[in-house]
């Protein structure tokens, strides 16, 4: 892709969730902005290897048992003191249950966002802002305790399966995976039991 995400630091009280609003309200064109360590990003539209690929995965996590694997929904983190921490639309992702009405209520109070705690496994597919989704997005679900964080490098050629979320303070800007295994791009990708290793053919 030869468009690059728009970054813009935010230093403000004001929630983001209203600064995104006003992000998609100013754009000329439907976008999905995200919030992630202080930061607005917006990812520039994905290619056709890209949606296809991230596709595939979803439907193969789906075919093979989790009904609850999917795309496109928003996610909140927040921190202890329940202020907006991040704010992300993965790729695709795995829910560890339907939306109950407590997620819903959370959903309506929170502008369209649900609580990231709703997710199991969760992935991402690079584009030209591949450090996001090897930095900043990394640290971020592994703060919040997502379990397995599936991540396929299209700048880097490589899929790699993160598991094993560490937090080793307050900090979430210091949270990694301590468990990962990597493959290269046309290779199985092996998960976690009970999840099924993963096709990565369609990004060969």
């Amino acid at each position: 892709m030869s468009a690059e995400p728009i970054v813009e630091t935010v230093m403000t009280q004001v929630d983001p969730i209203d600064l995104l609003i006003v992000f998609e309200e100013a754009s000329p064109m439907p976008i999905r902005p995200e919030y992630v360590e202080g930061t607005v990003i917006v990812p520039p539209q994905p290619d056709f290897n890209h949606s296809d690929g991230a596709f595939r995965l979803a439907f193969q996590l789906r075919t093979s048992g989790f009904a609850l694997a999917a795309m496109q929904l928003g996610f909140r983190a927040a921190h202890k003191d329940s202020t907006t921490m991040s704010l992300l639309v993965p790729d695709f992702y795995v829910l560890r249950r339907e939306p109950s009405e407590l997620d819903i209520s959370y959903r309506k109070a929170h502008k369209g966002w649900y609580p990231i705690d709703m997710i199991d496994l969760v992935g991402e597919v690079t584009s030209t802002n591949h450090e996001t989704d090897t930095g900043p997005k990394l640290r971020t679900y592994a703060a919040t305790g997502i379990p397995v964080y599936v991540l396929i490098n299209r700048h880097a050629n490589t899929a790699h399966c993160y598991t094993d979320p560490v937090l080793p303070g307050e900090d979430p800007t210091e949270a990694y995976y301590s468990g990962e295994v990597k493959i290269d791009l046309g290779d199985p990708l092996p998960l976690p039991a009970p999840y099924p290793a993963l096709d990565t053919a369609p990004f060969r």
